[in-house]
């Protein structure tokens, strides 16, 4: 498609989107009246409006019900987790019985750990990404001093080449056969936070596998993002939040997948608790624990329902529309917001826009990390006072994250707009 630079092209694009009445199902924050821009999806989703009544049933069912509503309510709190199993299955490209929701992410990554991180003298390092997310990091760190060992020793980053801002697949393939028999586990992002790279899960799990490695991933920037399969990626374990793209709301829950070759393997270190319990048997309060066959077998406390009341909001949002909709929209809007930026670049001398987020389609996805040369702080905060909410990152970048559920292609143009005001009020 060749792209317009103007109002009217913008929202003619807007009057063919399919997904353009998903907008009206979302609460945004108000700017002089109006809606703000939001490009901040990739660190909270908005709220989307059902959530209210999600929440809703559950605290009449508390009034109304009290302890009977584990039970007796219209969604039972007690197997109120297992109303994900199919959707998420979808979102992730797994097998329902591989999917569980519990927790938070970091800790889910710490109880994943457990099982999926068994060093020996021998085989003992943790390959993950330069500049992984700081909770991915101290995780590792905490881990390796845990299991006694030096992190200096046991983690072994992946680096950017001189000069260049993504990591190249060839490099993390090279890295992990280098490390080979003393590797025991690969874990990296999906989709970097910084810089929005999506990595090649798929040729990253076999090359961990071909070492004698296990392979799991943070998911963080990727569910509900970009295209998973996970199940037939053969990924051991993987993790993601749900308050980015999945719009649940601040801190809430994190979904699990563990690969089904995982399930009937009861030996598997791990960290139990009376909600794994088979649960056929959970309420014969019996000594000795005998974890659910799934995924549902890794978790640990009662579910927190409130908190999982507007996740579950989001999962059947996303059921209706499917991810299939969301990427192709994600690809359009995401290509027209880079053109603004190059035609803005285009039109004011002395401006330097440097997309770091890869160019090639298969490595990025609902992010463009932008580096403002010649242009600082003063400029983020001149979006953010005019009512474009987006995000900086130390020294000079800008996270733009177009959601195609609610970010629409006029808001593409009216931010050009506002960005090129900005930079000409602030020479």
């Amino acid at each position: 498609m060749t792209f317009q630079n103007t109002l009217e092209f913008a929202q003619q694009l807007d009057a063919q989107d399919e997904l353009r009445h998903y907008r009206d199902e979302f609460i945004f924050p108000q700017h002089n009246g109006k809606d703000v821009i939001y490009f901040t999806g990739n660190s909270l989703g908005l709220q989307p409006k059902r959530t209210k009544k999600y929440v809703d049933d559950i605290m009449n069912d508390w009034a109304n019900l009290a302890v009977e509503g584990h039970f007796y309510a219209e969604k039972p709190w007690w197997d109120y987790h297992e109303r994900f199993a199919a959707p998420l299955s979808k979102i992730v490209g797994a097998k329902p019985s591989e999917i569980t929701v519990m927790n938070t992410l970091t800790v889910n990554l710490h109880l994943l750990m457990v099982s999926f991180y068994q060093p020996n003298p021998k085989r003992y390092k943790i390959i993950c990404e330069e500049k992984a997310f700081p909770s991915d990091q101290y995780m590792f760190q905490t881990q390796v001093a845990f299991r006694g060992y030096k992190p200096e020793d046991a983690i072994v980053e992946i680096k950017r080449r001189d000069g260049e801002h993504n990591i190249r697949l060839e490099d993390i393939v090279a890295k992990i056969k280098e490390v080979g028999d003393e590797l025991a586990l690969v874990l990296i992002g999906g989709v970097n936070y910084y810089t929005g790279q999506v990595f090649d899960m798929k040729t990253i799990t076999e090359a961990g596998h071909q070492v004698g490695a296990l392979v799991g991933f943070d998911l963080a920037h990727a569910a509900g993002n970009i295209a998973l399969n996970l199940h037939d990626w053969n990924i051991d374990f993987a993790a993601w939040c749900s308050y980015k793209y999945m719009n649940s709301g601040p801190g809430n829950a994190s979904g699990c997948f563990i690969h089904e070759k995982h399930h009937a393997n009861k030996d598997i270190a791990r960290f139990g608790g009376w909600w794994a319990q088979n649960k056929e048997r959970r309420f014969k309060m019996e000594p000795t624990f005998d974890p659910i066959i799934g995924a549902d077998g890794w978790q640990v406390s009662n579910l927190p329902v409130l908190s999982l009341a507007p996740y579950l909001a989001s999962a059947e949002m996303f059921a209706e529309v499917g991810m299939e909709k969301l990427i192709a929209k994600r690809n359009q809007i995401t290509s027209y917001l880079e053109f603004i930026l190059h035609e803005i670049d285009k039109d004011i001398d002395g401006t330097e826009f440097e997309i770091i987020t890869p160019s090639n389609q298969a490595e990025r996805a609902c992010q463009l990390s932008v580096f403002l040369h010649g242009q600082g702080r003063s400029l983020f905060e001149y979006l953010m006072k005019n009512g474009v909410i987006t995000d900086w990152r130390e020294p000079n970048v800008i996270r733009l994250a177009p959601v195609p559920f609610y970010c629409s292609y006029t808001d593409m143009y009216n931010f050009g707009q506002m960005l090129k005001e900005g930079i000409l009020s602030l020479k």
